[in-house]
């Protein structure tokens, strides 16, 4: 089914950006670790809507109620459900979607696969609302992979034609990650914040870049051909609204340089294997290598603005103006940010708990 992700993890996401809550299940987690909810709760923080002028106005609290999976803050082996409730919706914003579509939205595309059933109220099962319970189960699988020595951070690459520094692909600096506005350069940010509020004076809106790393896998994870570290991180990560692109390593630039530029020559480090640059993005033939994970992520400006928009009417097969209602961010990137470190991290855990089977974790 399209709303359920993994193979030996398995999430499920539930609910509708207006219905009473949106929820997760997670299937496979192991048994007997010790959640921190304080970090949960500072986690979902950075996603949450309504928490500066650089966001929608919608505010939610986005507390997650468990409903089963844990006993005394401990994972305990049965499938794990959490809710979080919709307290602040507006439905009625939305009423005219059913007959006017949204330019770049999901609207026309559910109006013709559901015969007009599809919940239209802040964009139903197709919203980005539904990222915050991804992040729910993506926040206890950082934890679980945080014991283990793996770290994932992520940051905004770019707003626009703005900037920010690149990650070090050989030792990503992640000192600014899990900040507010997470960027490397504070002047590139500032710049950044200034063309968001400036789109959204004008109605208008913006998209962007994230670069995720991931550190401290090892060497050995993955397989080839469709179940290769790529395929299983590009599965999750289209799963966030508004994600149009995704590159690994030197990716598209890559295709530029020679071979003798994109190569990563090898090298013994401490008795270890390791390349000499990470073009290659820490993955060879969709198996790890052992450098650092590096990618990037492509979302498209929010497609609800202010702007008098074409669209159609479905009802009378004509053409027609749409002024969209509602509450929209004018920039999904900086609340994206974590929603990608929640994805990959739900796909590290689960291709590692998947490789159980394989050498990897064998005893010699």
């Amino acid at each position: 089914m399209s709303s359920i992700y993994g193979e030996t993890l398995r999430v499920s996401l539930f609910g509708q950006s207006h219905s009473p809550a949106v929820g997760v299940t997670v299937d496979g987690l192991p048994a007997g670790f010790p959640i921190d909810m304080e970090a949960l709760l500072t986690f979902l923080s950075r996603r949450a809507p309504g928490r500066s002028a650089l966001a929608t106005a919608r505010k939610e609290a986005d507390l997650p109620e468990f409903l089963g999976g844990i006993v005394d803050s401990r994972t305990c082996g049965a499938p794990l459900t959490a809710i979080i409730r919709n307290q602040n919706t507006r439905s009625g914003d939305y009423d005219q979607l059913r007959d006017i579509p949204r330019p770049a939205h999901a609207d026309f595309a559910a109006q013709i696969k559901y015969g007009g059933f599809q919940d239209v109220a802040g964009g139903g099962h197709f919203s980005a609302r539904l990222t915050a319970p991804l992040c729910v189960a993506g926040g206890i699988c950082l934890q679980i992979l945080q014991k283990m020595g793996i770290s994932v951070a992520a940051h905004i690459a770019s707003i626009g034609p703005i900037d920010d520094a690149p990650f070090d692909p050989m030792a990503p600096e992640t000192a600014a990650v899990g900040t507010e506005f997470p960027v490397l350069d504070a002047a590139a940010g500032e710049a950044m914040k200034e063309l968001i509020l400036s789109c959204k004076a004008e109605g208008d809106s913006v998209g962007g870049t994230v670069e995720c790393a991931v550190t401290g896998v090892p060497a050995g994870l993955g397989d080839p051909i469709f179940d290769g570290i790529e395929n299983r991180l590009a599965s999750i990560l289209f799963g966030i609204p508004a994600v149009k692109g995704l590159e690994f390593g030197s990716g598209f630039a890559g295709s530029r340089l020679r071979g003798s530029e994109n190569n990563d020559g090898f090298r013994m480090e401490n008795g270890a294997v390791r390349t000499i640059s990470n073009r290659h993005g820490g993955i060879l033939g969709g198996i790890t290598s052992g450098m650092p994970i590096l990618f990037r992520l492509a979302l498209k400006p929010t497609p609800s603005i202010a702007r008098k928009q074409q669209s159609i009417s479905l009802r009378d097969g004509t053409d027609a103006d749409l002024e969209i209602k509602g509450r929209h961010d004018p920039c999904i990137v900086p609340r994206a940010v974590p929603c990608v470190e929640a994805a990959a991290a739900i796909a590290i855990l689960d291709a590692l708990l998947s490789s159980t089977k394989d050498h990897l974790f064998r005893e010699d």
